[in-house]
């Protein structure tokens, strides 16, 4: 697929009556229907502040027939950019092909939102006869409940690899440079690494995103393996070669007679972007990795665990990135990202850290919050 020539009745897809010509964009792969040679494609749009997404069949990929209805809509969500739509399997682990479905599977709606340049997904079920999506939970819908990544991470795209049955999530991470910072290091933003995406079985509502297993060809020599007590307020030092290139995975075992005998509220309604960032402390945190430090801890990353507990004295537990302290530069992006990650019975708080000089991705729990 080296040489193209453009088809002449281009465009084979305009915007249907009432909907604006800038709001039809970004068809997603396309999946068998339920009559012989049927294909159907779902595009992104909106009515007003509703989000969309339209259902497209075509038997020629020339052609193309608007179905009734939407797949599903989502009031006050915007319009819905770069549209995911694709099966999961709740039994086994691997990938799905697009086209496939039946028992033992669900199907993810994903959506950009334009309005704030988020990646929002939810988990439902497809009735491909009736051309419509329903989520398991309402209050997780596409675009109002999960994000796929809390941080700087939009326009992301599933596809299937056969080859190791594996489905693969691809994203674009903007980074905040002025525009002359750009011109003069030579690029803006950035890819993520491939991740592959996995129904979670353990929780049922999340998804599982994980580093592709190639990048692990990428670790040079053995790894550095250390174990620490960490007490309140400390700070271990770990020496590398590079600090600029990093695969940190680390799990942390929290004082189980210490957390249950915390009895008073702490930190109700904790909020990652809102926490002040990890050099706020409260009883149970922050704990996690600093990456990217210099000698004298002016400018450093912090990556956080941090326990909350509520008037009822149920635990939550928060994933948060911290940017607040990552650089001196004026212009840059300085905030705290992250949200709340379910940590189940018998599992210990467990985050991996891809570090590549301008970019940490973090995933937390086996990739249940990124």
């Amino acid at each position: 697929l080296l040489d193209w020539v453009k088809y002449k009745g281009n465009p084979v897809l305009v915007p249907p009556p009432g909907i604006g010509v800038k709001d039809f964009r970004d068809p997603t792969t396309a999946w068998t229907g339920p009559q012989n040679g049927q294909w159907l494609l779902t595009i992104g749009s909106k009515i007003g502040k509703t989000g969309i997404a339209l259902v497209y069949e075509t038997s020629n990929f020339t052609s193309f027939k608007l179905l009734d209805g939407v797949l599903h809509a989502v009031p006050g969500t915007g319009m819905w950019e770069c549209v995911d739509f694709y099966p999961v399997s709740t039994k086994k682990t691997n990938g799905l092909d697009t086209s496939y479905n039946g028992p033992g599977v669900k199907h993810v709606l994903k959506a950009s939102l334009d309005d704030n340049k988020q990646d929002h997904y939810a988990i439902g079920t497809y009735d491909l006869a009736k051309n419509k999506w329903t989520p398991d939970n309402p209050e997780l819908d596409c675009g109002i409940g999960l994000r796929l990544d809390y941080g700087k991470y939009y326009a992301s795209k599933t596809f299937y690899d056969p080859k190791k049955e594996r489905r693969v999530l691809w994203g674009w991470i903007g980074e905040t440079d002025s525009e002359s910072a750009d011109l003069q290091k030579g690029w803006a933003s950035v890819q993520s690494i491939p991740r592959t995406v996995l129904y979670d079985k353990k929780t049922g509502t999340h998804l599982l995103q994980w580093p592709v297993e190639e990048i692990e060809s990428l670790r040079a020599g053995d790894p550095i393996v250390k174990e620490v007590d960490l007490q309140p307020g400390s700070i271990e030092l770990l020496r590398v070669d590079s600090a600029a290139e990093l695969d940190i995975e680390v799990s942390f075992e929290v004082d189980k007679v210490a957390l249950q005998g915390i009895i008073e509220a702490d930190h109700v309604g904790f909020s990652c972007s809102t926490s002040g960032g990890a050099a706020s402390r409260g009883i149970l945190g922050p704990f996690g990795v600093i990456v990217i430090a210099d000698q004298t801890l002016s400018e450093l990353t912090p990556v956080t665990f941090y326990i909350s507990k509520g008037a009822d004295g149920r635990a939550e537990t928060h994933f948060c990135a911290d940017q607040t302290r990552s650089s001196e530069a004026p212009g840059v992006g300085k905030q705290v990202y992250g949200s709340s990650v379910p940590v189940l019975d018998g599992e210990k708080h467990s985050m991996r850290l891809l570090v590549d000089h301008s970019i940490v991705e973090s995933f937390a729990q086996g990739g249940r919050t990124v």
